[in-house]
């Protein structure tokens, strides 16, 4: 089953002087080069300032993430929110199932452990033609898609923070 994109996607959150964090798998480089293209124009659009730092795969994507944010914030320029972009396309061992399943489960934990917006762009695949259908920006973007989902929650985030706390 193939799914497609929604017919009209909500406006990228305007998310001036956000600090965002891009870690890239290079693993693929023709899909990274894509993957990075549609989120760095999605960052651009929301006014965002851009780190990208590459790594081979996408198994370390979460380690680089939290080594990153973690020094950042300790400098005194904590990073408010990341993307994660990357591929993984299924061979003939089981690897896949473990790359695929545990840089999303890292994310996951990475993202809610330390309340980090934090979009998953590491496409699992079967396929190149699938990777490439679903990196390229004039196809579906998922690159860009990523960055707007960490913008997204990053602008819910903000907007949480300056809520009034109600009273008892």
């Amino acid at each position: 089953m193939v799914s497609t994109p929604p017919a009209s996607r909500p406006s990228p959150a305007i998310v001036k002087g956000a600090r965002v964090l891009v870690v890239e798998a290079r693993y693929y480089d023709a899909l990274a080069d894509e993957l990075l293209s549609g989120a760095q124009a999605a960052l651009d659009a929301a006014e965002a300032e851009t780190t990208v730092v590459t790594v081979p795969g996408a198994l370390e994507i979460p380690a680089a993430i939290a080594i990153l944010t973690e020094a950042a914030a300790r400098a005194g320029q904590p990073y408010d929110a990341a993307v994660a972009l990357g591929c993984v396309i299924r061979g003939e061992t089981g690897h896949y199932d473990i790359v695929a399943g545990e840089s999303a489960r890292a994310l996951m934990d990475l993202s809610v452990a330390s309340l980090l917006p934090l979009g998953n762009g590491i496409l699992t695949v079967e396929t190149e033609a699938q990777a490439f259908a679903r990196a390229r920006v004039s196809e579906m973007n998922k690159g860009g898609g990523a960055a707007e989902a960490a913008l997204a929650v990053l602008a819910l985030k903000r907007a949480a923070s300056a809520a009034p706390v109600g009273e008892d």
